[in-house]
């Protein structure tokens, strides 16, 4: 991993059909710090991925050709302060203290779940449910094992914490 740090990639895993574009920002043995790039020239959020069942790591022309394009019109491709990957629990508390809201996936990535923390333990995650409308919908718990995908800083949750914000 130590070779793409600060670079553009793609990671694909045996068990999730999505493929995961951005620059590596970080990494541990468990998890994967990504600065997104979910299309073309653009550069939204971050995403933290459960670094298991990695089939491959992606890097090709294209990639050289897009982060060049990125690095051109100035976007920022690092993070601005140390984001704790040290393990699960760390993370979520980061992040519902420094983001307050933020998106959590499973393996299956049929739905993604956006919400702000409620509770947190030892063997699950309680978070206040953020609908598309931008209204809480109640409590949502899920097993911290299942977690594989954490999203934030992004355009669409960004655009719906104003909307709550404008709600209060």
């Amino acid at each position: 991993m130590e070779k793409y740090l600060r670079q553009l990639i793609s990671i694909e895993f045996d068990d999730i059909k999505d493929i995961f574009s951005g620059f590596l920002i970080d990494w541990t043995e468990d998890w994967i710090l990504l600065k997104n790039n979910p299309v073309d020239f653009i550069i939204d959020g971050y995403t933290i991925l459960k670094n298991k069942n990695v089939k491959s790591i992606i890097q090709d022309k294209d990639h050289e050709f897009t982060e060049r394009v990125i690095k051109l019109k100035g976007l920022k491709t690092s993070a601005e302060e140390i984001i704790p990957l040290k393990d699960l629990p760390s993370i979520l508390y980061f992040l519902a203290d420094k983001y307050e809201i933020f998106q959590i996936a499973k393996k299956s990535n049929k739905a993604v779940y956006l919400g702000k923390l409620i509770e947190l333990n030892e063997e699950e995650l309680v978070i206040d449910f953020l609908g598309t409308e931008g209204e809480f919908e109640g409590e949502m718990s899920f097993k911290l094992n299942k977690i594989r995908v954490i999203e934030f800083d992004t355009d669409y949750i960004n655009s719906l914490k104003l909307i709550v914000a404008k709600e209060k």
